[in-house]
């Protein structure tokens, strides 16, 4: 399989590109490689999709933003389509029509709305649900090792009387006047590239070349209903806060059997007591006694996976920084994991009894005592600058 041209390198704009950039460059591609200039033409048909996926993902700031950050494997889990699939025309496998439908309009004058197929001379349908958008909050856990969220969505659902369509029954269609039945209707445009036919979906009977006669007695002839739907989401790991994940079908049902809606699904991260996300990399902040800090030991951190042991060295000082390589969080959609960093803190009695003063005095008297090392003065900021360097 080919591997995936960069976005902006399809639209040949820069990365700091903005929207209407973004949308003259697409439009520009469209009008080169639309199939109506380019009657037969396989290649030009595939630069025509890619434009179009590009411009599905650079268009839309969170998956732009998504895109940015993680580049095409960011978007990989869109792929696929169906009940439980991510994404829209990011994930590929789209069709000429799903183009036309969602961009038809950037084509302005110089080509029709519509698209017919060129197998099977139907024009697509235009009804379409509108989508829903759900928030998920999730634990450091759940984002750590990926979980499946069981959501119970109000929406509209086709009406299950007529099955969707808003009929009273199989008997209750007429072939449609407008295009006598073939679905769309034919115009002849004059273009800067010549008099060119374009074909859209028919105004009167939305692409089916039937109209309805007598209403489903339910649904008075909407074909829809409000109601529920339990729908299962695969979140995997290592999303982010805000981040939004697409599943394509199982947003609100379209007027007599369109098609659905998606239903869009935002991340919300629950915070943590005692670990704090950074990218992908963990920081817990771990209090240890002066005597721990002096004669080393063996303390328990939390992690992700639950508790771990590490140990201290003898003669740690405070700000110090210890790195457990691979206890971060995974990439999404990607390899590699981040670590988790252990920040030491060291916790001073704010009391001392007399015998307690009495000791540490002595200790005070001794010679490893007496001065402090200039080269551990560093505050805890330079330490931390110095070890990720």
């Amino acid at each position: 399989m080919a591997e995936k041209r960069d976005y902006y390198e399809v639209l040949g704009v820069a990365k700091n590109a903005n929207a209407d950039e973004i949308k003259k460059a697409y439009r520009k591609a469209a009008i080169k490689y639309h199939p109506d200039k380019n009657p037969g033409d396989k290649e030009a048909e595939e630069k025509f999709k890619e434009a179009a996926e590009a411009y599905d993902v650079l268009s839309n700031p969170e998956k732009r933003a998504r895109y940015d950050q993680f580049g095409h494997a960011g978007m990989s889990g869109a792929a696929g389509g169906g009940a439980g699939g991510y994404g829209g025309f990011s994930g590929g496998g789209f069709s000429m029509e799903d183009i036309f439908s969602q961009f038809g309009d950037i084509f302005g004058g110089h080509f029709g709305g519509g698209f017919r197929s060129s197998g099977s001379g139907a024009a697509s349908r235009t009804n379409r649900g509108s989508d829903i958008r759900v928030r998920v909050r999730l634990t450091l856990q759940e984002i750590a090792n990926g979980v499946t969220k069981k959501l119970k969505i109000n929406k509209t659902v086709a009406c299950d009387q007529c099955g969707g369509t808003g009929a009273k029954d199989a008997n209750s269609y007429a072939t449609c006047s407008t295009c006598k039945g073939a679905g769309y209707v034919t115009r002849v445009e004059n273009t800067f590239f010549g008099r060119m036919q374009t074909q859209g979906v028919c105004p009167t009977c939305g692409g089916t070349g039937k109209v309805i006669t007598a209403t489903c007695d339910k649904c008075k002839g909407e074909g829809t209903l409000r109601g529920q739907e339990v729908v299962e989401i695969k979140i995997p790991a290592g999303v982010g806060e805000g981040m939004v994940l697409t599943v394509t079908g199982k947003g609100n049902a379209a007027r007599r059997g369109g098609v659905n809606g998606d239903l869009q699904v935002v991340i919300e991260e629950e915070p943590n007591e005692e670990l704090v996300r950074d990218g992908n990399d963990l920081i817990h902040n771990l209090n240890i006694t002066v005597t721990t800090a002096l004669l080393g030991g063996t303390v328990e951190v939390p992690t992700v996976d639950g508790r771990a042991k590490i140990k201290i060295a003898p003669g740690t000082h405070a700000g110090k920084v210890l790195r457990l390589a691979g206890k971060g969080l995974p990439e999404v959609n990607g390899y590699g994991r981040g670590d988790e960093l252990i920040v030491v803190d060291i916790t001073i009695p704010s009391k001392l009894s007399s015998e307690e003063k009495r000791l540490v005095e002595q200790l005070a008297a001794q010679p490893s005592f007496q001065r402090a090392e200039s080269t551990k003065n560093q505050n805890i900021f330079e330490r931390m600058k110095s070890f990720f360097r």
